[in-house]
């Protein structure tokens, strides 16, 4: 297992040089920015079980196509997703700090035409994980938990006392750890830590979807579960450190 700690002074030196290179050419932000918002609609949604692949969630985003045989659901899932990041990149450079309120947001966005009822409100009923030993707390303990979670993360961008990625991890967890939600915890907890991200300035983690690395994911969630966080900040690290490298790679070379 990776150093946690040399990692993410690995991810801070590419940091450096991505913020050094700024402003990067329009085109090459345009180009990027199109393939990280597929990219990442295409991986969440297919981690909740989303059966468009990559290319046809490009369709669906670029083009407005209608995929044979794909539910309106799923295509739904991916203009939402994408609606949710068109957010993110709205309000990420705002000064006032993350909250619920952001959260509850962009939890409406994930939903918006799949339940309304429930799109950015706290679920009423119990819920379940499937796969997993945690099971969520009761419906009436949400709006409680949810406020001492604003107020968590509210704290932490004051007092910057963690490491963004670390904060960002930690951000994802307690969220889906609460399962606020109905439907679409997974998504919006990964799009809370990604917009944790975006504010302080860091690449985003996109989380593989292909089996085995969902796999790792899920596990990573359980460990910390049971008390250890240590693995799901190193996997969230390495995703983070690979889309640090796809920014310095589109760096232009002087000279």
């Amino acid at each position: 297992m990776p150093n946690l700690s040399e990692l993410l002074k690995e991810i801070d030196r590419k940091k450096a040089l991505i913020d050094q290179a700024r402003p990067l050419p329009k085109i090459i932000v345009d180009k990027l920015s199109e393939y990280f918002t597929v990219e990442w609609t295409y991986t969440s949604n297919a981690i909740e079980g989303n059966t468009l692949d990559r290319a046809e969630t490009l369709a669906v985003l670029k083009d407005g196509a209608t995929i044979g045989g794909k539910s309106l659901k799923e295509h739904l899932e991916a203009i939402n997703h994408k609606a949710a990041i068109t957010y993110i990149n709205e309000i990420f450079t705002k000064v006032e700090p993350i909250t619920q309120n952001d959260i509850k947001y962009l939890h409406s966005l994930i939903l918006r035409g799949i339940n309304d009822r429930y799109a950015g409100h706290y679920r009423d009923v119990d819920v379940i994980i499937v796969g997993a030993k945690h099971i969520p707390p009761l419906p009436d303990k949400v709006p409680a938990l949810m406020n001492d979670f604003s107020l968590w993360l509210v704290d932490r961008q004051e007092t910057r006392d963690l490491h963004p990625v670390e904060f960002a991890v930690l951000a994802h967890y307690q969220l889906v750890n609460i399962h606020p939600f109905i439907d679409g915890n997974g998504r919006t907890s990964r799009l809370l830590m990604n917009l944790i991200l975006m504010k302080y300035g860091y690449p985003i983690a996109i989380i593989d979807c292909e089996k085995e690395p969902r796999t790792i994911y899920y596990h990573a969630i359980r460990k910390a579960d049971d008390g250890d966080n240590v693995p799901f900040k190193i996997l969230v690290a390495e995703y983070v450190n690979k889309t640090a490298d796809i920014y310095v790679g589109s760096i232009p070379k002087r000279g």
